[in-house]
């Protein structure tokens, strides 16, 4: 139990007593970090994550800086591989009198929080940089870097719009069922 809570408090950072300004820091981890947490995403990999911290009086801003390589099971083949990543992302941290979740990107912090855990948004920017089909590099074509896949054929819409001027003559007018004509009838057309 110790070294569960030891991995996950490395991405503790107390913000009660810091000055308002800027705060770099550098964390990094590998198959730990992903035990540790409860998902069934990544069980494996290794990332250097850069975290800039910026405190006003009112909101933190933290950028996140990661790059690593996750090991996936190509969705194909069921073979294990290494997926490169890169994860550019941030998240504003705004003083409240509650915790709320505004959007993806802004959430309420009690103003009293004494520390934060990065740890949630790490890996939720990790899974967000990662390819929707987890194809094993031997096996991807053209097409799956294009997001198609052999499977999926292209579909053209093609818009055709043709005034009443522009009808064919030769076309037959379509026949109205009575009903219908009834109504357009009474609607006045």
């Amino acid at each position: 139990m110790s070294e569960i809570v030891k991995e996950l408090s490395k991405y503790n950072i107390d913000i009660y007593g810091l000055e308002d300004k800027q705060y770099d820091y550098d964390m990094e981890s590998g198959d730990a970090f992903f035990e540790e947490l409860e998902q069934d995403i990544v069980e494996k990999g290794y990332f250097k994550t850069h975290v800039q911290l910026t405190k006003s009086a009112t909101m933190i801003q933290i950028h996140f800086h990661t790059e690593g390589t996750v090991g996936l099971t190509c969705d194909r083949s069921l073979e294990p591989f290494e997926e490169p990543f890169i994860s550019d992302e941030k998240i504003i941290l705004k003083y409240g009198d509650r915790n709320e979740e505004l959007t993806d990107e802004i959430e309420i912090i009690n103003r009293n929080t004494p520390r934060i855990n990065i740890a949630r948004y790490i890996f939720e920017f990790i899974a967000l940089s990662l390819p929707f089909k987890k194809i094993h590099p031997s096996l991807r074509t053209e097409d799956d870097k294009n997001g198609l896949t052999e499977d999926e054929d292209e579909v053209v819409l093609v818009y055709s719009s043709q005034s009443d001027d522009e009808t064919d003559e030769d076309e037959p007018e379509e026949k109205i069922d009575p009903r219908w004509e009834a109504l357009k009838k009474l609607k006045g057309e």
